[in-house]
């Protein structure tokens, strides 16, 4: 049964992925044939065809791996200056052909002279006027914008579902009354050293040494009746290495015992973290982690903070992404923020449709099952669409870049009485876009194989 609901986990998030790009991938052709552009192809997937049917003038289908999609929207590089075209011929089938000179006057001239003759191959004599590059800039900006502000939308919609029926998860805190016990710490360690493994000459904690367990919930200490966690921290500290009386339950029972706190340096408080000597028991309480709903305008207001976090990751990806490399070859364990590909994704998705408790050990609710995956899609969704709109092909905003510079030049032109400077050839940014494209290749393949090899440790 539980390999069962993680593979029905998997196939929830592979679906949604692949629902998630079809959306985008809409995004861009919609507005493109809105506009009179010419789509050829409409595809979900990339390598062999599975599946693809003619309609009118568009090929719709999907292909074997599924890793993205694309729209194939005539005309998106302008025809070569006119000093390296040769005369415009047409073919039997009125094919246009003897386009463009070759050039050898380097690699990057070639890549480009090349990708300018292969878009060509799709020009008709009848697509003169629906060539893409002949739009007016501000109708590139929303077919290019199109795709990933779909992804936006999609992340909105589903974070207003959890967020209004759901809820939104605060920092954990500590229930108000008597505390229940979450971990006992079996020994005294530095704080500095918070978190190793316990050695055979580290002093046994007082609170191990009292017998006391998980679960257990102190009701009294040095004969006060406790009422919050705060106010056994207060009388704890303060309590300093002498002997106390404690009255905890346990399975029911009221069991009372004597204590010896120790004395060792903890940080003054939560806002202030310097030192200073106190007393110590060597429990943690329970935790739980509230819920807090709103609608649409709380949503905003959510993805207005996720998505400053998610430029500052994205910033940061080369920097992360080379530290799952060094997880894959055991230099360093893999770190809990570091990115994920959807390989990883579905593996955390699997796992969370197969899981009955937290590593904390509290219950997870097919409620519970359901809204997590809500989370991760829009997550994957936020990402998906900001990461679009980084201004650099072959991104969408790498186009949507060179739009806005190709309406401000032509505004400056007509504000100075110069000559139209014509369209911007985004084809002379395509050694750039090679180089992104082939990171973008490099930093995919290392996180699929950190997700099989040292996979993120999830909360499962």
């Amino acid at each position: 049964m539980t390999v069962v609901l993680f593979v029905l986990g998997v196939v929830i998030f592979a679906v949604s992925i692949l629902v998630s790009i079809g959306l985008h991938e809409l995004g861009h052709m919609i507005p493109a044939k809105k506009f009179g552009g010419k789509v050829t192809q409409y595809f979900v997937g990339f390598g062999p065809t599975v599946w693809s049917k003619q309609v009118g003038e568009t090929e719709y289908g999907v292909k074997a791996i599924p890793l993205g999609g694309y729209v194939k929207i005539v005309g998106m590089l302008p025809p070569a200056a006119a000093d390296l075209v040769d005369e415009v011929a047409y073919d039997a089938d009125g094919q246009r052909v003897q386009r463009i000179r070759k050039s050898n006057t380097g690699l990057f001239t070639q890549l480009i002279s090349d990708a300018r003759a292969a878009e060509w191959e799709l020009v008709r004599p009848e697509d003169s006027d629906r060539l893409f590059y002949k739009m007016a800039s501000w109708k590139k900006i929303v077919v290019m914008a199109g795709g990933p502000t779909v992804n936006l939308l999609i992340a909105f919609f589903l974070f207003w579902l959890l967020f209004s029926t759901h809820g939104r998860e605060l920092p954990p805190e500590v229930p108000d009354g008597a505390p229940t016990i979450a971990a006992v710490s079996e020994c005294v360690l530095p704080y500095a050293e918070s978190g190793r493994a316990c050695t055979p000459t580290d002093p046994e904690t007082p609170a191990a040494q009292a017998g006391l367990r998980p679960g257990d919930t102190i009701t009294s200490f040095k004969g006060q009746e406790i009422g919050s966690w705060d106010q056994l921290t207060q009388l704890i500290r303060a309590n300093r290495d002498a002997a106390a009386p404690l009255v905890y339950e346990r399975d029911g029972q009221t069991v009372t015992t004597t204590v010896t706190t120790t004395v060792t340096a903890r940080p003054a408080s939560e806002d202030n973290p310097q030192l200073q000597e106190v007393g110590f028991l060597g429990v943690t309480p329970v935790q739980v982690s509230p819920l807090e709903t709103g609608g649409p305008v709380y949503t905003l207001d959510q993805m207005g903070t996720m998505t400053v976090d998610t430029v500052k990751a994205i910033g940061t990806l080369p920097v992360k992404v080379w530290g799952v490399a060094k997880a894959i070859v055991g230099v360093e364990d893999r770190a809990l923020d570091s990115p994920i590909s959807v390989v990883g994704g579905g593996r955390i998705a699997g796992e969370a449709t197969a899981a009955t408790q937290l590593s904390t050990g509290e219950d997870f609710t097919t409620s519970d099952k359901f809204f997590f995956l809500i989370s991760l899609v829009a997550g994957f969704n936020l990402f998906i669409g900001l990461f679009n709109f980084v201004p650099l092909l072959p991104l969408d905003g790498g186009h949507i870049a060179t739009a806005t510079w190709e309406a401000l030049r032509r505004r400056l032109a007509r504000l100075r009485r110069k000559p139209d400077p014509g369209y911007a050839d985004a084809a002379k940014l395509l050694p750039i876009a090679y180089v992104m494209a082939g990171a973008m290749l490099v930093l995919g393949v290392v996180l699929i194989v950190g997700d099989l090899v040292a996979p993120v440790q999830s909360p499962f």
